[in-house]
């Protein structure tokens, strides 16, 4: 049997998205929205503005809009429509002047037909379509002159058809007789299919009859008569918004000069028939609308009308990337038509964007809600406390000079001795014990442990540790407006996210509740807090949320309480005996003493308490520490960027005597 030999080319992809393209990167994506988020946006909206910046090394939508009316303004700037007009005024000067110097070289030429022609090559009139027009019927003398004159012609004809049909200008270029012949034939079979259809008589084998007869004219090679349709209405639509940009002069040159195309009026006939049907047949294409050029590169009337569908889908491209409509996504990008006008490099930022918006929602970090609106999911906030906690642990490492460490004790405080794991220990393995186990186990069944070691279940054992205390963790934040007038929401929030991931992961057995204050105090989830919006709210009411804090501590008896309090102002505001909030400032003394008496009781509680002073306020500098003074706490006075440090740190403080900290909380 003969071996088959299967060669291979190698080239550029050209199947869609590069298939070794690097994946999207879903991390920054999330920790963009999450930050718009955490400053007041709708995760909605956090993705549209995500989506309008771009990345590190992606570009946005914003970018590509601009690229778009940039190339856009390039377009006018450039070009002036009286190419064709031009055209024809220098062969039209072309054939005169070699008219001229043929009465120059024949000498046997009769005086008087010399005469009366140079009267009538002089007289001819400005307009080169009038002049054109009244050369019809004259008898030239010079061969060369008279190749220059049925060149305007055969131009105004291929210019006709190239306003419609791509490509036709170059395509019909010395054309014969019977090509002419066969393009006027095809505009026949066109308008009769056209007036077929728009009767609901035609058929799909009267398409294909007329593609198999003239599919070679049309390389955009559409699948069905609608298909046809929509590239010649596009098409056609253009060439109308171009007569439309063009000055009155302009308009009549041309259609003066249209009469001469091919020879014969029969073209502009067929041209004008299939016009309308496709105007009657795509209404919603713009067949009014006109453009200011004021460029000095003259366009044709077929390169010309490719201007126009450029700026057509120029502006088509500017509304996608807008996604300012209803319902509107990424899919709805036209990428073969943003590679077509701005090139690959942008195609493929495009593309990529797309994908980022879809994969942001596949992989589960956003979700619709309820009511319809995209929310961050649990999976998201668990990712994005994941990198706030290794964001605060790195802080505090390089604050403190401590070297990256494993956390240690979260099941219980090592006591240094070690037993044999049982079924359902977490504790760490003692790896040296274990270790030697195993060694003394191979020798004693006569095998070497030098040619091979294998681990048994007997022969591990792990560290004992001590039970350790669990706590009741409040983190008390201050949602009054100062927070967001001073920068200090979102920051707060990161916080807040940080300490939720910690105790999530390493501290399994506290509890943690977040409650705000501002004018009112309340419980919040950690999903909540983070989409909260910053609202103007006056009143600082740290009596209603010790009140909440006491409440909880009180829920959870058995468990060590720990009260961080975060706040950049003094009480301003307490609740009365009816329920109601009482709001004064400067601060009132029943507002203090409300507040003093509430965190006593929480101090009776046995809970520690470290105060985080966001800011240098005299006011609010004494009240913070005669309140550590008076509960027995701390006061720690961070930047807001390094708050979420603090407070994780702070935590750890009050949990260990002597804390370790890890950088790969995750």
């Amino acid at each position: 049997m003969r071996n088959r030999h299967r060669s291979s080319r190698y080239g550029r992809y050209s199947g869609g998205p590069d298939p070794l393209a690097p994946p999207v990167d879903l991390a920054e994506a999330l920790d963009a929205v999450a930050e718009n988020v955490m400053s007041g946006y709708s995760p909605e909206q956090a993705m549209r503005e995500f989506l309008r910046r771009g990345g590190r090394n992606q570009r946005g939508l914003d970018d590509l809009a601009r690229k778009v009316h940039q190339r856009r303004r390039d377009l006018l700037r450039k070009h002036r429509l009286d190419g064709t007009i031009q055209e024809v005024k220098e062969l039209l000067e072309k054939a005169l002047r070699e008219e001229r110097n043929q009465f120059l070289r024949d000498a046997r030429m009769d005086p008087m037909d010399r005469q009366f022609r140079e009267m009538q090559l002089d007289s001819l009139p400005t307009s080169p379509a009038a002049a054109v027009t009244e050369l019809a019927d004259y008898d030239w003398q010079s061969d060369t002159a008279r190749q220059h004159y049925e060149q305007i012609k055969d131009l105004l004809g291929r210019e006709m058809l190239d306003q419609r049909f791509a490509g036709m200008k170059q395509a019909l270029e010395n054309a014969t007789d019977e090509d002419r012949q066969a393009v006027a034939e095809m505009l026949s079979d066109l308008n009769d299919l056209l007036d077929k259809h728009a009767r609901g008589e035609d058929t799909p084998e009267d398409f294909e009859e007329f593609m198999a007869k003239h599919g070679d004219q049309f390389p955009e090679n559409p699948q069905d008569v609608d298909e046809l349709i929509d590239a010649l209405a596009q098409r056609s639509a253009a060439a109308q918004r171009m007569m439309r940009s063009m000055t009155q002069e302009q308009r009549d040159e041309l259609m003066s000069l249209s009469a001469q195309a091919f020879g014969s009026p029969e073209l502009m006939s067929q041209l004008e028939r299939l016009d309308a049907s496709l105007q009657a047949l795509r209404p919603g294409e713009d067949w009014t609308g006109s453009e200011q050029f004021d460029g000095d590169q003259g366009l044709g009337l077929g390169d010309g009308t490719g201007v126009l569908q450029d700026l057509a889908d120029l502006d088509s491209l500017a509304e996608q990337l807008s996604q300012s409509y209803s319902g509107s996504t990424l899919s709805d990008l036209d990428i073969e038509a943003l590679s077509r006008q701005l090139g690959d490099d942008a195609a493929v930022s495009a593309r990529t964007l797309a994908e980022l918006e879809k994969a942001m929602q596949d992989s589960g970090y956003l979700r619709r809600g309820t009511d319809g609106d995209l929310k961050l999911s649990p999976r998201a906030m668990r990712k994005l406390g994941q990198s706030l906690l290794r964001d605060a642990a790195g802080r505090i490492s390089g604050r403190q000079g401590r070297r990256d460490t494993r956390l240690a004790g979260a099941a219980g405080e090592q006591t240094g001795s070690s037993r044999a794991w049982e079924f359902g220990d977490v504790e760490p393995w003692d790896v040296t014990r274990t270790v030697t186990n195993a060694i003394g186990r191979t020798a004693a069944a006569g095998q070497d442990p030098v040619k091979g070691l294998r681990i048994h279940v007997q022969d591990i054992e792990v560290r004992e540790t001590e039970a350790r205390t669990q706590a009741a963790v409040v983190l008390l934040v201050d949602t009054s407006y100062s927070m967001a007038l001073n920068n200090r929401w979102v920051p707060m929030k990161r916080t807040a996210l940080a300490l939720h991931q910690l105790l999530s992961t390493r501290f399994r057995g506290d509890r943690l509740e977040l409650i705000t204050f501002g004018r009112y105090a309340q419980r919040m989830d950690i999903g909540e807090l983070t989409s909260l919006p910053a609202w103007h709210e006056q009143g600082t009411n740290l009596h209603h949320g010790l009140l909440l804090a006491g409440r909880f501590f009180r829920q959870h008896p058995n468990m060590q309480p720990v009260l961080l309090v975060v706040t950049d102002g003094e009480p301003t505001a307490h609740l009365m005996t009816h329920g109601e909030a009482w709001f004064s400032y400067p601060p009132d003394r029943e507002t203090l003493t409300t507040t003093v008496t509430e965190l006593d009781k929480v101090t009776r509680q046995g809970a520690e308490i470290t105060f985080f002073r966001l800011g240098d306020d005299p006011g609010l500098v004494r009240f913070v520490q005669a309140m550590a003074q008076r509960a027995g706490g701390r006061v720690v006075a961070p930047d807001p960027e390094d708050l979420g440090a603090a407070v994780v740190g702070e935590f750890l403080r009050n949990r260990y005597a002597d804390p370790v900290w890890d950088t790969d909380w995750d």
